[in-house]
């Protein structure tokens, strides 16, 4: 396995606050990777650490088998919090400084302003811009120079649901092409849908990391509806390998402990006289899981 960001012991303070606190991670080449986490989890203080902008207190990381930093941002695009552009400058206008800045060729400006959707608007001033249209101009220059990373910080941040699925969409192109992304969000359901394998921070600790697939197998969701739901009720209650009931629009929906199968309950329900009209499997949610994370004792 080839690791492109090795992160250990990774901490920051700002005064009496701790940002970031002992962080370890391992990012594999073509893996998306989330850093997931609520407002002042200490996202975007990692990203500024990994990418040279803010100066860990402590701790170590290393890209590409310990490349010097200098050399390995040659291989790096990102968006780090607010895109900042010229205002009075076009869209290609700004794309060509970032060509100059980051002395890399031209060539490549109109191929990521047609991925990111702004082909179009490429020669009007960047202070007419909406914020959805900033972020992608904003992802548009991290493409330049087609980097084996990108490091995103909320790029979806300001964009409708439309424009949202088409970044998604994107960012799953763009790793299909074998690019490593790390992307920072607090957007559950857009990590779920994008991402291979995510780290749940919380006031600046690690409290989770693992691959998402892995996540949404761990637990078995079963929704299950019957004539009698009262009746039903009453037997889920007395199964012995269910850890929750909750009841959703005229159905439950069980959450079965390690052990117990769907056709034990089947086998169980009938025997009991109980029929149902509806059992069907249903994944885990990352978003339980993230609550779950968050609410446990630390």
């Amino acid at each position: 396995m080839e690791f492109i960001l090795n992160i250990s012991g990774l901490s920051k303070r700002y005064g009496s606050v701790t940002a970031v606190q002992d962080l370890d991670l391992a990012i594999s080449k073509g893996q998306i990777y989330g850093i997931l986490g609520p407002n002042g989890s200490g996202k975007t203080t990692t990203l500024g650490m990994i990418l040279g902008i803010t100066v860990p207190g402590k701790g170590e990381f290393s890209w590409f088998d310990h490349m010097p930093l200098h050399l390995a941002l040659n291989r790096i695009g990102s968006i780090i919090e607010t895109p900042a552009f010229y205002p009075y400058l076009s869209g290609i206008q700004n794309l060509k400084i970032v060509t100059d800045i980051k002395r890399k060729g031209k060539e490549d400006i109109d191929m990521v302003l047609r991925k990111v959707g702004l082909l179009e608007r490429k020669d009007h001033a960047y202070k007419g811009y909406s914020l959805g249209m900033k972020q992608r101009l904003a992802l548009a220059a991290a493409m330049i120079g087609k980097p084996d990373v990108l490091v995103l910080d909320e790029p979806t941040n300001g964009m409708d649901p439309q424009g949202i699925a088409d970044i998604r969409n994107l960012i799953l192109e763009i790793a299909a092409g074998g690019a490593t992304i790390l992307l920072a969000s607090h957007l559950l359901d857009e990590v779920q849908k994008t991402c291979t394998h995510v780290a749940v921070l919380d006031k600046g600790r690690k409290i989770f990391d693992g691959a998402v697939r892995e996540i949404l197998e761990s637990e078995e969701y079963i929704e299950i509806a019957a004539e009698d739901m009262d009746a039903l009720y009453g037997l889920l209650k007395s199964f012995k390998g269910i850890v929750d009931i909750q009841r959703e629009a005229g159905k439950f929906i069980i959450q079965l402990s390690v052990g117990p199968t769907k056709k034990d309950l089947q086998k169980y329900l009938i025997q009991a006289g109980i029929f149902p009209t509806h059992f069907a499997a249903r994944t885990g949610s990352l978003e339980k899981k993230f609550l779950q994370l968050l609410q446990t004792p630390k």
